[in-house]
């Protein structure tokens, strides 16, 4: 270490507290607040930043002890500050005292140690860890770990399903949304088909390499079964929206290429689905959507990954007007990979997939889940914040309208729009 660390020392550290914070307490979304172990991280970096004119090359600092108090929260958009000050100077370990604020409120307090450490060393031990067993319950050959979000690896037979048809040829598995007089709108048991599906793809990643999702009957998916909702109370309808988000969420980590085959409409969570998979080939008769807005409530998830594939105008102009887009724009928007007569929807997705399987299996495998990790982590948190405000504006008189203007097929009438 670089001559010059002083008793008395600060480090400071500035965050904007987002949706990647927070934690929703007690189920009610007025309750979100920034949590224990992101201020923890705030003032822990506020201790290494305080060291870091102080590293010489190739030295760099790792936390060892903390304690600390949480005294008060802060909300979403708040600015919070870290800070740690040296308390002690002992070899290669320096103690620190760290609070974090509010503005002038403080949100926590209390000690931290780190230690100097050199990065080859660091490295060479990560490495020798990197080459041990794996001793997890991941699954042979497996990209994803041992479990996605809350689906574990299921190495059974195939289950049977109610609201799925699975058809398997050599390493393809056709899946086909199996609702076809609700146009495959996605209700709680279809949502339960489709984790179990998972589980089962996660648990057979040398049986299936390739997925083709496509719809039965006149659609692909017309999204969430609006039916269902006034039957839910608000408890039920966040968790079976947070299920719904971390199941689509967990098609980009399957070992698995999946690849969506999009014919008539893909609506709302449909239109999630799609673009979920890794590959959409579309009909020309496609068109998609994100409507939940004209039924008074934004979506419940899929916001950041819909912002990340098309940009944040073409997603508002998508989710704050709710109109379809046809085919044609969903292709030049990057929406759909592939235009297909919806007579040969099936034989081009059979073809990609016969392509896909001529390529090396690991670093197919590999590359998939590399160009998702490099999208970083708030497309897969930020759902929660989608979620509370959907559960919010569910509870409205605006929603509770354009539900019955739904099931009337009538256009909604919203009483929000009505105030002077």
């Amino acid at each position: 270490m670089k001559p010059g660390l002083q008793i008395g020392s600060i480090g400071e550290l500035f965050w904007t507290v987002d949706p990647t914070m927070v934690i929703t307490l007690g189920g009610d979304p007025r309750a979100t607040v920034f949590s224990t172990p992101n201020m923890i991280m705030l003032m822990e970096r506020a201790a290494r930043e305080a060291l870091r004119p102080f590293l010489e090359p190739g030295e760099e600092s790792v936390g060892t002890d903390v304690n600390i108090q949480h005294v008060s929260g802060a909300g979403i958009g708040a600015g919070v500050r870290g800070e740690a000050r040296v308390r002690e100077i002992d070899g290669k370990r320096i103690h620190f005292d760290i609070s974090a604020w509010c503005a002038e409120r403080q949100l926590g307090f209390g000690t931290h140690t780190r230690a100097l450490v050199k990065l080859d060393r660091l490295i060479e031990n990560l490495d020798k860890l990197t080459r041990e067993p794996n001793t997890s319950t991941s699954p042979p050959n497996s990209i994803a770990g041992p479990s996605i979000m809350r689906i574990a690896p299921f190495t059974g037979g195939l289950p049977r399903f109610q609201t799925l048809e699975v058809e398997l040829k050599g390493p393809i598995a056709t899946v086909s949304l199996n609702r076809p007089k609700s146009l495959n709108a996605v209700n709680a048991e279809m949502t339960s088909d489709l984790e179990k599906l998972v589980a089962w793809l996660l648990g057979h990643p040398d049986l299936v390499r390739i997925v083709l999702l496509r719809g039965n009957g006149e659609a692909f998916c017309a999204g969430d079964d609006v039916k269902e909702l006034p039957g839910f109370n608000p408890e039920f309808a966040r968790e079976l929206s947070y299920r719904q988000a971390e199941m689509y969420l967990a098609w980009e980590q399957l070992p698995q290429i999946v690849i969506a085959l999009v014919h008539g409409d893909a609506m709302g969570g449909g239109c999630v689905a799609a673009y979920s998979t890794d590959f959409r080939i579309a009909s020309h008769d496609a068109r998609f959507a994100m409507p939940e807005i004209k039924l008074g409530w934004p979506p419940g998830y899929g916001i950041a990954q819909l912002t990340a594939l098309v940009g944040k105008a073409r997603a508002l102009e998508l989710c704050l007007l709710g109109e379809p887009i046809p085919a044609q724009k969903a292709l030049e928007w990057g929406l759909v990979h592939e235009l297909a007569p919806r007579s040969q929807l099936q034989a081009r997705g059979m073809q990609l997939a016969e392509r896909l399987l001529r390529m090396p299996v690991d670093a197919l495998r590999a590359t998939k889940r590399l160009v998702h990790l490099d999208e970083g982590s708030q497309p897969k948190v930020a759902y929660r914040a989608d979620t509370d405000a959907y559960i919010r504006c569910l509870q409205l008189d605006d929603a509770k309208e354009g539900i019955r203007a739904f099931v009337e097929k009538r256009p909604a009438i919203f009483p929000s729009t009505k105030r002077s």
